[in-house]
């Protein structure tokens, strides 16, 4: 037997919160509860039934509403308006809607005969009560889609911008909203380009309001063998160098992300061996100061 018209929504989630519960889903929903795309009684629905579930579930549901709004909270800048067109994008790359089941044909539809001719109405007559029933029903399909399906769709389309990266920025928030762009689009953003020891530059991009740095290697040849490239931030206050990561030769097509700039006078970039080193191994192969 099919699924009646609209008992499923994009993500494979019933019309109502009480049916995926009852499904065990309660998981599935940590999203929308984080983004606030459910009303009171959903809500009520939702801790009601987390009260009494096995701890290992409540832990699921907590650790995923918490990696929810912390994806948000540093993906997206209080003093920003979201993208224009954000959320037709995001709606437009979800599963499109099952679409309503045509209509049964009456009976020898398919043949060829001669079409009645309507009686003609009489003065006074009541409408046929089958348009009635079809206005009646038309009318109540229009007060009750609106709504649900609406606040389905921006609960699940909210939940994708999260879903679609994992535990991690959103593929459109990645896009548009991380750190990344964040300091190329920067007010204050300068760049400075150095010379990398064996080959190719660096270009180091940088924003003091962001406090922080993008760094593309440009025509640089892969580490040795068992060797990778490692970045450093050099303190101000002489303290030893910190470890900003590794760049392998996969990497090294890809700009790295540097955070806490404000604090150092340069960064530099040195090779290592697979793994890294706690500390680095001079001389550096490129440097590049940070200061203003």
């Amino acid at each position: 037997m099919n699924a009646p018209e609209n008992s499923r929504r994009p993500g494979g989630f019933s019309a109502d919160i009480a049916a995926d519960l009852a499904s065990g889903r309660v998981v599935d929903l940590a999203e929308v509860y984080a983004l606030n795309a459910v009303d009171d009684l959903d809500r009520a629905a939702i801790e009601h039934f987390l009260a009494s579930a096995p701890a290992s579930d409540r832990n699921a549901f907590n650790e995923r509403v918490r990696q929810a709004r912390e994806t948000l909270a540093v993906s997206f800048t209080a003093e920003e308006e979201p993208p224009a067109g954000l959320l037709d994008r995001i709606m437009s790359s979800l599963p499109a809607q099952a679409a309503a089941p045509a209509a049964v044909p009456p009976p020898g539809a398919g043949q060829q005969t001669a079409p009645e001719a309507a009686p003609p109405a009489r003065e006074g007559t009541e409408p046929p009560a089958t348009d009635e029933l079809a206005a009646a029903r038309k009318r109540k399909e229009e007060r009750r889609r609106p709504h649900g399906t609406r606040n389905w769709l921006i609960g699940v389309a909210a939940a994708a911008v999260i879903a679609l990266g994992g535990v991690g920025v959103g593929a459109y928030v990645a896009n548009q909203n991380d750190p990344l762009t964040q300091v190329r689009q920067a007010g204050d953003v300068r760049q400075a380009t150095v010379d990398v020891t064996g080959g190719g530059t660096a270009t180091v991009t940088i924003s003091q309001s962001r406090d922080a740095a993008v760094v593309q290697m440009n025509g640089v040849p892969a580490p040795p063998p068992g060797k990778v490239y490692q970045m450093w931030l050099i303190p101000k206050d002489g303290s030893a160098p910190v470890s900003q990561g590794l760049m392998d030769a996969e990497a090294l097509s890809k700009p790295a992300v540097v955070k806490g700039i404000d604090s150092a006078a340069a960064l530099g970039i040195t090779v290592e061996p697979t793994g890294g080193s706690a500390s680095p191994t001079l001389p550096t192969v490129a440097a590049a100061p940070l200061g203003a």
